[in-house]
């Protein structure tokens, strides 16, 4: 099947350059009305800082693209998934049976199918995630930060009260592979933690203010403080310099205190306040809760937040103590892959139909999007969803697949992107780009073109060292 482009986008051949090419109206034969349309329109779909927000849904592991966004019906018999393609709300295009709910927003999404590795070093879990994370090849000469790091130092935030870029719940291994790079540690991301989010007692402590030091004893050491600096500030044997340094230190505070009084602070981590309706529409469990507690940060003005889930071990589930995409050995089981390490290392994985694993995360996404779309977040907000590597195509000797970084495929959504098309082309068993080919690099330079950044402009290190981000990729123009 052909990548299919959505009739709705506006062309690109439709520039600013285009139309001043044309001259005069009636040299184009064209009316004053009209050609001022055409210029609203090039305008339109040529301004690159549709978004003020990212989401970006990072399900660890290394999720089969030919079982999901990818499917190929024409593999060989042997190495084919039995997830069938079904049909999605954009004619021509298909997804697989695993996602009856994301089938039905296709519409709002752009599918890009040929991301790809250009090289080699990054197709393990720990640096296939650093290069997902931060666009950098791990390999760097320069250790990159996270786009989120990039991202919240170049915009700031619109919510202070809120860190400006949190991981939820970011508590696994491969969360470990957050990077700060060259950049202070105050940027760096903030993790909710938290076994299983669904659980009603559930709660971001390390936002909250302690009990023992709350209320009216919070309140009681912020005017001491207060007292303590102004007698500092007015004392005119301080010096210019030590005014500057003292009022500096007391916007941390103000901002502290802010953090732990807020009560924007605990609506935001708090999915108590969300109705039943919601968090069934989300579904329940694990995944549901962190992609709803994703809306929920993006509503309260976080700049960039990644939903990073792994499902706990829980009593429904024996044997799933490591519920990521690493399926390495009996993908297709309806149940556990087993918990003994006698195969190929995918032990304590359910398989992918399961509905903790594709189940849960078609449901979630769906959800995601559409509660986005609805409470009018989307047109701001860039949601990606991203995986570090695919699948091999064959199936190996234990019924499963192994890592593959030479074709597979994310997603996105929203500001601005042009829904209901596929980008790229994969071959017929999904193992190499055939046309389109983008990487990493291409995908963090969207990010920063679609937050209207100017990467011209370089970020210094301490030592005073230009740094350019981004520099290495180029934009995805069709999500523009």
């Amino acid at each position: 099947m052909r990548p299919m482009l959505n009739p709705a986008a506006p062309s690109p051949l439709l520039t600013r350059r285009a139309l001043l090419k044309t001259g005069m109206a009636s040299v184009a034969g064209l009316s004053m009305p009209q050609l001022l349309a055409l210029q609203a329109q090039a305008s339109s779909s040529s301004g690159k800082a549709a978004a003020r927000r990212v989401l970006v849904v990072y399900e660890q592991g290394g999720l089969s693209h030919m079982d999901t966004w990818d499917p190929k019906p024409e593999a060989v018999a042997e190495h084919r998934s039995p997830h069938r393609p079904i049909s999605t709300s954009v004619a021509g295009i298909q997804f697989t049976s695993l996602l009856p709910h994301t089938a039905q927003i296709a519409h709002k999404l752009a599918v890009v199918r040929s991301m790809h590795h250009a090289k080699a070093g990054a197709d393990a879990h720990p640096n296939g995630t650093q290069y997902a994370l931060s666009g950098a090849h791990p390999s760097s000469p320069v250790e990159m930060p996270d786009i989120g790091c990039v991202v919240t130092k170049l915009m700031g935030t619109d919510a202070p009260s809120l860190p400006p870029y949190v991981m939820v719940p970011g508590n696994h291994e491969q969360a470990a592979e957050t990077r700060t790079g060259f950049l202070p540690a105050a940027l760096k991301v903030f993790k909710t933690g938290g076994r299983n989010l669904d659980d009603p007692g559930w709660k971001v402590a390390d936002l909250l203010a302690r009990p023992e030091n709350g209320d009216q004893r919070l309140s009681g050491r912020q005017h001491l403080l207060q007292s303590l600096d102004h007698r500092f500030l007015t004392k005119p044997e301080g010096g210019p310099g030590a005014v500057r340094s003292l009022d500096g230190m007391e916007r941390f505070y103000e901002q502290a205190f802010d953090t732990l009084t807020s009560p924007k602070v605990t609506q935001a981590f708090d999915l108590r306040t969300e109705s039943d309706e919601t968090r069934d529409r989300y579904g329940r469990g694990h995944r549901g809760a962190c992609y709803l507690l994703g809306r929920k940060l993006i509503e309260a003005g976080v700049r960039f937040v990644t939903v990073d889930v792994r499902w706990p071990l829980t009593p429904d589930t024996p044997g799933g103590f490591n519920l990521n995409w690493d399926h390495h050995d009996l993908i297709y089981t309806p149940a556990s892959c087993g918990t003994v390490r006698d195969k190929a290392g995918g032990e304590g994985r359910y398989g992918i139909g399961h509905w903790v694993m594709m189940g849960s995360t078609d449901q979630a996404f769906a959800a995601l999007v559409n509660d986005l779309d609805e409470r009018g977040l989307l047109a701001e907000t860039l949601v990606c969803f991203v995986s570090e590597f695919g699948r091999t195509p064959r199936l190996n000797k234990f019924a499963g697949r192994d890592h593959w970084t030479n074709a597979y495929s994310i997603v996105f959504a929203g500001a601005g992107v042009p829904g209901g098309q596929v980008i790229g082309l994969t071959d017929r068993d999904g193992g190499y780009v055939v046309s389109q080919a983008f990487t990493p690099e291409d995908y963090a330079t969207t990010i920063y073109e679609k937050l209207g950044l100017d990467r011209d402009k370089p970020i210094y290190t301490p030592a005073n060292r230009p740094v350019f981000y981004g520099h290495l990729g180029r934009p995805i123009a069709e999500l523009f």
